[in-house]
């Protein structure tokens, strides 16, 4: 399925492990030095549930999504092709929001800090829900209407409560279920969807000149910025920022 159009930087949100971050690159990498599965290749994760696609005890599975959710892991993680790039154009236009089902968000705060090093920290806000399904509530309050996600099962409960979900291909999501979403296939497509800005640029440029189209952005993002600030004051005990 897809998208049909382009898309507004400020109606985006993102998931950050599995679509930000190659977690389970780290989590294979884990599973080969302790465990000696050297068979183990993240394509041959092809369930969402580890426990159901690994047929090794469960708490070997355990012991490796902790393992690899932790401070010291979760700074190991490399990031997906493209992601920091196209995360750093749209930084300009407005603030990059990611909501994470992680309990701490700490250490992927810091990791998005290291990863997005040219992205002003005031443009990145986390929110962590503790729980996939907990998404919904914090992207409605946000106004978001487009969200990058990887779990088929969050995308189905999004699109029920009025959020267009974007699913993030991964081997755990290439299941007949997920053809109800729109397949973003790596960084770069999704860079094309949001391709719109480049043309209003060009337009603005011509109309002010190059000073002035700067200037002429700059006033109408901080106008944004101010009514995001006022209709989301309410959920500044929430919002996790670097």
């Amino acid at each position: 399925m897809g998208i049909g159009k382009t898309i507004e930087p400020s109606d985006l949100a993102f998931d950050i492990d599995g679509v930000v971050a190659d977690t389970m690159a780290v989590f294979v990498r884990l599973a080969r030095e302790r465990y000696g599965f050297t068979w183990l290749t993240k394509e041959d994760l092809r369930q969402y549930d580890l426990h159901a696609c690994l047929k090794v005890a469960p708490k070997i599975v355990d012991e490796l999504i902790c393992v690899t959710l932790d401070d010291e892991h979760t700074q190991q993680i490399p990031p997906m092709r493209g992601a920091a790039e196209v995360l750093t154009n749209l930084s300009r236009y407005g603030p990059l929001r990611f909501v994470t089902a992680r309990i701490w968000p700490e250490s992927i705060i810091h990791w998005l800090h290291q990863t997005l090093p040219d992205v002003d920290s005031s443009r990145i806000e986390v929110f962590a829900t503790g729980h996939p399904d907990a998404k919904l509530t914090i992207l409605r309050e946000l106004k978001v209407r487009y969200f990058l996600e990887d779990r088929v099962e969050t995308c189905e409960h999004l699109s029920h409560g009025g959020i267009q979900p974007l699913l993030f291909d991964q081997p755990w999501n290439r299941v007949p279920e997920a053809g109800a979403f729109p397949r973003i296939a790596n960084w770069s497509r999704l860079g094309r969807l949001v391709d719109r800005l480049g043309g209003r640029r060009d337009r603005e440029t011509k109309r002010y000149g190059e000073t002035g189209a700067k200037r002429h952005g700059e006033t109408e993002m901080g106008r944004r910025g101010d009514r995001e600030i006022e209709k989301r004051g309410d959920m500044e005990m929430r919002r996790r920022r670097i």
